[in-house]
């Protein structure tokens, strides 16, 4: 298993953050690994999408937790692997505190985390950091 993990801190509040968050297609704003985004349906559990990364192919996913203001969980599944993106949001005095953490798991998850770990680990900071920028130029909040 394969696990990497960031923070981040904002004068975003919860509500701001989870504006960005709760809209899937528009990630790529944000993200600059990820292409394109689509979701079949409301960003809930069980909720099914793809996503589209700059440098490879469309790969499902489903929202296996999603509470808003609070944070989600998505899962991908390659060949013999899941990935698990988690992201938190916790409220601060001055904003927000914010977490990402990927793992990879299952029988090849040390060819994975050799292949794309590396990616994820250099570009989920700036990703996280662009979307806290653009969190705080959000003013239509609503969770």
């Amino acid at each position: 298993m394969w696990t990497f993990e960031h923070t981040e801190t904002t004068s975003a509040t919860p509500a701001q953050l989870w504006a960005r968050y709760s809209k899937p297609e528009t990630w790529p704003e944000w993200d600059h690994e990820t292409a394109v985004v689509t979701v079949q349906g409301p960003m809930a559990a069980g909720t099914h999408g793809t996503l589209k990364p700059v440098k490879g192919p469309t790969t499902p996913f489903t929202f296996t937790e999603v509470t808003p203001g609070v944070g989600f969980t998505d899962v991908s599944r390659l060949p013999f692997v899941r990935l698990i993106f988690d992201h938190h949001i916790e409220a601060t005095t001055t904003g927000s505190r914010f977490t990402h953490r990927v793992t990879i798991s299952g029988p090849l998850s040390p060819l994975f985390a050799r292949v794309i770990g590396g990616t994820i680990a250099v570009g989920l900071p700036t990703a996280m950091q662009q979307l806290s920028r653009l969190a705080e130029t959000t003013t239509n909040a609503a969770t």
